[in-house]
């Protein structure tokens, strides 16, 4: 992985492809490796850039520096600013997700937004992280930190996709001897604060909106998706059925073909070709739509969207 320098700390990131950026920004307690299967995916006409958050995965772990998404949101700015991005479309999960909206709404560069699982407004952080922050200091063990991300993958996960080498990767961070301080640091920086306000500054947003959503995700429920779609006009919601908060581990070969045909047709805005058609897209409408595989409707789209096979 590559490093840049912020004002917080070295942040370690992914940079792939060429073409218009689009960046990548995974959740608690996760790292980039979340996105394995879309960075490829997309490197073919994207410049692809997936940082680890400050304090997680291979990115500096620094105390008395703040790691709240605000924080966060400016530290990939710096990242931006440092590898010269003017342009970008933002794909989030959970934290990331909230990150991301920080984002749309501190720059006038962002040309997509693809949220997935999503934090947002004052529905998080939730009973999960607030039993994480009130962990005491002498419990913050190896194996207290291999348990909360143990944890989070099974019970936020439907069935249980992951391989043992996808656990292992998401443990690889806090194994001995590495410090485990900052994955709790960061926990308790996840403080409820900045999303709130954006509900009414959604309503002028104009750029093209994915709201990808896990029909039975524990931590953040459909009604969240369903608020999001509502207060952002140029939005469209997919929910995914029988997948929980983490889509890009559980779904992959549904959801990344559907980011990469929204991408293509919103952000590069590349008209169709005549290529043998890919994998089904599901309908995409203003309002929520289940995803079904054993149906093939028309896709449904707002006028300045687009979805289809790819092209």
């Amino acid at each position: 992985m590559n490093r840049a320098d912020t004002s917080g700390g070295a942040l370690a990131y992914h940079d792939e492809g060429d073409g218009p950026a689009v960046l990548l920004l995974h959740g608690f307690p996760l790292t980039s490796y979340l996105w394995r299967g879309l960075i490829p995916a997309l490197a073919s006409r994207h410049r692809v850039i997936a940082p680890d958050l400050l304090g997680l995965g291979a990115s500096d772990k620094p105390t008395g520096v703040p790691l709240d998404i605000r924080a966060q949101a400016r530290y990939i700015g710096e990242l931006l600013g440092q590898l010269g991005v003017d342009g970008v479309a933002l794909v989030g999960h959970s934290t990331g997700g909230g990150i991301a909206q920080l984002l749309v709404e501190a720059r006038d560069d962002v040309g997509t937004l693809v949220l997935i699982d999503s934090i947002a407004f004052d529905r998080w952080p939730t009973e999960a992280i607030g039993e994480i922050q009130v962990l005491p200091a002498d419990r913050e063990t190896h194996e207290s930190a291999e348990l909360v991300v143990r944890s989070a993958l099974r019970f936020g996960t439907v069935e249980d996709q992951l391989t043992d080498d996808d656990v292992g990767a998401y443990l690889a961070p806090w194994a001995p001897p590495a410090p485990v301080g900052s994955l709790f640091r960061f926990a308790r920086a996840l403080d409820g604060l900045g999303l709130k306000q954006l509900e009414r500054a959604m309503a002028d947003w104009e750029l093209p909106t994915l709201i990808l959503w896990g029909e039975d995700d524990p931590f953040h429920p459909v009604d969240v998706a369903e608020r999001l779609n509502a207060a952002i006009a140029s939005s469209a919601l997919g929910l995914v059925p029988g997948c929980g908060h983490f889509l890009p581990d559980e779904a992959p070969e549904t959801i990344f073909p559907i980011v990469a045909e929204y991408l293509r047709a919103n952000y590069l805005r590349i008209p169709h070709g005549h290529q043998p058609p890919g994998p089904v897209l599901v309908p995409l409408g203003s309002m929520p739509l289940a995803m079904d595989e054993e149906e093939d409707p028309e896709p449904v789209v707002a006028d300045d969207q687009e979805v289809g096979p790819n092209a």
